[in-house]
């Protein structure tokens, strides 16, 4: 569920909105129309298709890339495949080591002899081996971490064998001896024991990546049922498949234990809970599904059915939640690497700021404990991606009863919406107004960044009680991770209109980019060299 409440004003109207994709619209389209970023692994007849302007998807480099990287699982497709490469060059290099006293030993055996000469060329064939091992895995298993660990195994097997024999059969083409092969098999043997201990050790519920940098996906369950309690049980006995539920639909049970709605209620309750996915648990209703599905798609919602199979076993692969086999009716693409590189860019560049501004930050403490009394940091609660509350810091620049002060004041408010802003505010310090003025109060955010709550450029975090006035369509700008500086920030900052500020972080998302996140970035430095904050 939700962690705060909005506005019930807007509740009982239709909602027209869809769920934010960042990057949903490249910049060579916003002339044009918005191209189609979704795959539909399983196609529905009932369906109808977005209208997809030529030329456009298909000449993105991101078209490029691998499938499993432009979905939501992105982010634990590439980490799992750069283990396995990182695992299977350990392997070779350790192979390389064990080869050194080997020849010194056994100097006329070729075998002991492989890459003496060029022991760089190990990498080449653990990249190589990695590769093959990939490969075979995931056409076999597309979706390994859904499945057992049983599972998992034959299917590590399978692709560590068929990939060794395939490395063989290509260096006795270039006339290797046979005695080589005996190496690889013994490299095979070594990549099978630490992909298989590194599978074993990533399923324990306390490990240590258990959180994804993009966070849980929020799931709705249709159908509180046997089946949709199964699904549900299972989600929450295995927190690290990367799934929370949010609640059931069903139009046939009553509201309580987890049922938050009926059928009809799936736009309110997916904006309001920031719903990713809906899983279909089992459905008969041929005519409620159909509609269901083509809302759950407009909506812009991952979409997975689990089917009635009559106690048999699907014959191809599916993935499963436990023991219930699950079709992918619905993926939404995501720009899973682009976001990886904003994180990443995040991370780097708050680490490098805060060591090299730490006499600024250090100066800047003492002379707040020098001009009034209270504390160094003023650190509120903030309502950050899907909802999640979260603690926003910054240097203090009010007297320390400001909160109390603050609807005292209310009548002064000089912006419209659910938002409080005066220019010349009574509650700031004689410090304050300079560090409001260079924007030098917002420094600590930047540990925010660090820790992965906040983004360098994204729409700004808003106070709870601020976001307690939010009508639900308002809720579209908590689809990203908040920023210290966004797009409202850098064009309209003293503009009063919330709803002008509303169109402006809804375009950021829209057309988010890593270019456009370097263009606000720059202009933000310019506007905090020139003073302009208030």
């Amino acid at each position: 569920m939700s962690v705060f409440s909005v506005n019930p004003r807007l509740n009982a109207q239709p909602v027209e909105w869809a769920r934010l994709i960042p990057g949903e619209v490249p910049e060579i389209s916003r002339s044009g129309k918005k191209p189609v970023r979704a795959v539909r692994p399983f196609p529905l007849e009932c369906a109808s298709e977005r209208p997809q302007p030529p030329g456009l998807v298909e000449i993105s480099l991101a078209r490029l890339l691998p499938g499993p990287l432009q979905t939501r699982a992105g982010w634990k497709w590439l980490t799992s495949v750069a283990a396995d490469l990182a695992l299977v060059a350990l392997n070779w290099l350790l192979v390389g080591a064990a080869l050194v006293p080997m020849r010194m030993l056994f100097p006329h055996v070729r075998t002991f002899g492989y890459a003496a000469g060029v022991p760089i060329s190990l990498l080449g064939v653990a990249f190589l081996h990695g590769a093959l091992i990939t490969l075979v895995g995931y056409a076999e298993e597309p979706n390994p971490g859904g499945s057992s660990l049983t599972a998992q195994a034959r299917v590590l097997a399978k692709s560590v064998v068929w990939a060794t024999a395939i490395l063989c059969f290509a260096y006795g083409l270039q006339g290797a001896p046979w005695t080589m092969w005996s190496l690889f098999c013994i490299a095979g043997a070594l990549h099978f024991c630490t992909l298989w201990i590194w599978r074993w050790r990533t399923q324990q519920p306390d490990r240590l990546g258990q959180r994804c940098f993009d966070g849980p996906r929020n799931v709705l369950i249709v159908g509180a049922g046997k089946v949709g309690q199964r699904v549900a049980a299972y989600v929450a006995q295995h927190p690290a498949a990367g799934r929370k539920i949010c609640g059931f639909l069903d139009d046939h049970v009553p509201l309580g234990n987890g049922v938050i709605g009926r059928v009809a209620d799936l736009g309110r309750m997916a904006r309001q809970e920031f719903v990713d996915e809906v899983i279909l648990a089992a459905p008969k209703e041929r005519a409620l599904t159909q509609q269901l599905l083509l809302e759950a798609r407009r909506l812009r919602l991952d979409l997975e059915i689990v089917p009635e199979l009559f106690g048999c076993e699907p014959a191809g692969p599916v993935d499963h939640v436990g023991a219930l086999p699950v079709i992918c009716l619905h993926v939404e693409r995501l720009p899973a690497v682009g976001l990886f590189v904003k994180r990443l860019f995040d991370a780097l560049g708050a680490g490098f700021l805060l060591a090299a501004l730490f006499p600024v930050l250090a100066a800047i403490a003492a002379l707040i404990k020098i001009d009034s009394r209270g504390p160094v940091f003023y650190s509120a609660q903030r309502a950050g991606r899907k909802g999640q509350l979260f603690r926003c810091h910054k240097f203090r620049t009010m007297v320390t009863n400001a909160d109390e002060l603050k609807n005292s004041l209310r009548t002064s408010n000089e912006r419209s919406g659910p938002i409080f802003k005066i220019t010349s505010d009574p509650r700031i310090t004689r410090l304050g107004h300079y560090l409001r003025r260079y924007s030098l109060d917002e420094l600590p955010q930047l540990w925010n960044v660090l820790r992965g709550e906040m983004s360098l450029v994204g729409p700004r975090p808003h106070p709870l009680d601020d976001v307690a006035e939010y009508e639900i369509a308002h809720l579209a700008r908590l689809d990203v991770t908040p920023g210290i500086t966004g797009l409202w920030q850098v064009t309209a900052r003293r503009d009063p209109s919330f709803q002008r500020g509303m169109e402006l972080d809804t375009e950021y998302i829209r057309t988010w980019s890593l270019r456009l996140d370097l263009r606000i970035l720059l202009r933000t430095c310019l506007a905090v060299l020139q003073g302009s904050g208030d």
